[in-house]
């Protein structure tokens, strides 16, 4: 990026849940509440078992301490005195639990842990023939805490089974919202901590967690409260939804680029309120570059300087991140690879390269691999037209294993002219986007610098790296429009960014989207124009515009067909940033990074016709901000959809 400017059964149950003597403070255990951060179970939970012509419902429950269930026995044989037990005590006693003759069983009081007991119902004319327990899980209260986000808690209960724990979460005891489930981190059960995150800041808020064990019992916890800090400063947003439209459900996810001093990476609901952020302590040049939400519920992120900056200019602190790394929700790292890591790598194997700078993209693969976006300089002399020595600035891509081990390389030197650059040489090729195709394992490479999409031959590190196709003006494909050629050089992409397959289908006949910034956009006059970043006041040039194209690859025809190439016009021109993708409603969403007034981000339907619509202006004393690129996530969790549009 070139900037100029400033994250079983049918029962017969009576269940009736007393209260728990301990309120959900959601802070600290409650007086006399045991901690339940414990090692998981030594051993698998019981199993409820029949003998003879006795059977007993609900075979299994889950309850808090102190609460109670109705067991109900019920034979096929001659009727009889029942015996009942806990743990092989008749009528069971405080630790363990009681039940009474009619199979009313109450948990104990308190326990030291979640845990696991074993009620019998047993004939007493033959309680070794004639026999049935149940299986009643009691579970301690969780615990609430704060977690380094002052938006963010952190949500933890003991399971005595295994099973799964998501937390409901919302301003009142409506709760309204929903984390996603996690399991227990054994067979046998185990502690399950989750982050609850998509709160509004300095606000009260009510959670509280629902267990689904593997032998079918639920249980709610009590009600925890809770109450967030203050985020830090983020983008102003203002953010619309159009008279009469249905946005597609979820959260915007905001990268901010610049001011810098701003939350660069976070959250909104549809109205614009914030639910979450990512900070970090870095150099004042460090930036977040781009995000991918991960399947486990974390966030890979880069943190870097520009691409465009030069290490050599001396400026580069002590505290440059420079690094790939993962994080939750709490922003915590869980693991990272900076680039003197990755070098001393890649000399360890024999790769006669030093890279500088990760930048603009970083992407994990469906095999665990990290695939990572670098700079790498290599200077030549007397190019045609540049006499002397010339230090160029191509790219690297590198394979990293699930061990942060690089296993496969890609040098744009090797593969690539030197000499055709058509845009701001010596920054030569300038990658900010990266893609996987899941239908041919294969990548797609965005350079800004050569206004062209690239294909290379990738297959999971297995390939050659040879480029397979380039896509753009002076490519190898044939632009089409309405059927027809269209050799208007004026309708492909330039200095684009932000590119992301439209549709399931990545190989053979393919959806493509992207945004067009348009620097250096070539014209059927056989004039190219240069466009930078529009100065205060001056008019805007018809001839500087952004679009967002669609089109239908045809690799095997070589052909490009423009689908769509939606133009707000020349007021929204972005000289750099931005992305576009496909909504699961099948709108488009696009977002225009840098216009002279903020970025200006919308989803469109496939009529171009505007939904929802989100701004970061200036306001008050904060300038309007620049937005990398911005994402419409169902939420903060993997698999999970927030369908209020104002939290």
């Amino acid at each position: 990026m070139h900037l100029h400017r400033r994250f079983p059964v049918a029962l017969v149950l009576a269940l009736s849940a007393i209260p728990f003597l301990f309120s959900g403070c959601g802070v600290t255990p409650g007086p006399g509440l045991a901690s339940n951060n414990s090692a998981p179970p030594s051993g698998p939970p019981p199993v409820a078992v029949q003998m003879g012509s006795l059977s007993i419902a609900p075979q299994y429950s889950a309850i808090g301490p102190g609460q109670q269930l109705s067991l109900q026995a019920t034979t096929t044989g001659t009727a009889g005195a029942l015996q009942w037990s806990v743990n092989g005590i008749a009528g069971g006693n405080a630790q363990v639990g009681t039940v009474d003759a009619s199979g009313h069983y109450t948990a104990p009081a308190f326990i030291q842990q979640s845990e696991n007991v074993t009620v019998t119902a047993a004939l007493a004319s033959a309680p070794t023939q004639d026999y049935a327990t149940a299986v009643v899980s009691i579970i301690q209260p969780g615990i609430v805490v704060k977690t380094g986000n002052p938006q963010v808690a952190q949500y933890s209960i003991y399971l005595p089974a295994p099973g799964k724990v998501s937390v409901e979460f919302g301003p009142s005891t409506g709760y309204g919202l929903s984390t996603w489930a996690q399991p227990t981190p054994t067979g046998n059960g185990g502690q399950v901590s989750l982050q609850v995150a998509g709160m509004l800041g300095n606000s009260g808020y009510h959670m509280r967690a629902d267990v689904i064990l593997d032998d079918g019992a639920t249980f709610q916890d009590t009600d925890h409260s809770f109450t967030t800090g203050n985020p830090p400063q983020t983008s102003p947003v203002q953010a619309q939804i159009m008279s009469g439209q249905y946005p597609q459900p979820g959260i915007e996810m905001w990268n901010t680029i610049l001011p810098q001093n701003d939350a660069q990476l976070f959250a909104t609901d549809l109205a614009g309120h914030v639910l979450w952020t990512y900070t970090y302590s870095g150099a004042s040049i460090d930036l977040v570059q781009g995000f991918q939400p991960l399947s486990n519920g974390h966030f890979l992120i880069l943190v870097s300087y520009l691409s465009s900056l030069k290490s050599s200019l001396g400026f580069l602190q002590n505290n440059v991140i420079n690094a790939v790394r993962e994080i939750d929700l709490a922003g915590n790292t869980i693991r990272e690879i900076t680039m003197d890591q990755l070098n001393k790598e890649l000399a360890a194997k024999g790769y006669n390269l030093t890279l500088k700078s990760f930048h603009h993209s970083a992407i994990e693969l469906p095999n665990g691999h990290l695939v990572v976006l670098a700079t790498y300089p290599k200077t030549f002399p007397n190019l045609p037209g540049y006499p002397g020595s010339t230090t160029v600035t191509g790219d690297v891509l590198v394979d990293l294993d699930q061990n942060m081990q690089p296993d496969w390389v890609w040098n744009s030197f090797d593969h690539l002219d030197v000499n055709r650059h058509p845009m701001n040489f010596p920054d030569w090729t300038h990658s900010n986007d990266l893609v996987y195709s899941p239908d041919d394992h294969d990548l797609l490479l965005s350079m800004r610098h050569q206004n062209w999409i690239i294909k290379i031959d990738f297959e999971d590190g297995q390939g050659s790296g040879n480029i397979l196709w380039r896509l753009g003006y002076q490519g190898d494909f044939q632009l089409l429009q309405n059927g027809q050629p269209d050799n208007n050089p004026a309708d492909w992409f330039y200095a684009q960014h932000g590119i992301s397959f439209f549709g399931s289908s990545t190989s053979g006949i393919f959806n493509l989207g992207l945004m067009d910034n348009g620097n250096d956009r070539y014209f059927s006059s056989g004039q190219q124009v240069q466009c930078g970043q529009r100065k205060p006041g001056a008019a805007f040039n018809p001839q500087c515009y952004s679009t967002m194209p669609v089109l239908r690859i045809n690799e095997q025809a070589r052909t490009a067909t423009l689908l769509d190439n939606y133009n707000p016009g020349p007021q929204d021109f972005s000289f750099f940033g931005g992305n576009a993708e496909q909504l699961g409603n099948g709108d488009y969403q696009v977002d225009f990074c840098a216009p002279s007034g903020g970025a200006i981000v919308q989803e469109l339907t496939p009529q171009n016709q505007v939904v929802w619509q989100g701004n970061t202006p200036a306001a008050g004393k904060q300038p309007a901000a620049d937005q990398f690129h911005v994402d419409r996530l169902g939420s903060l969790y993997p698999g999970i959809t927030w369908t209020q549009t104002s939290f």
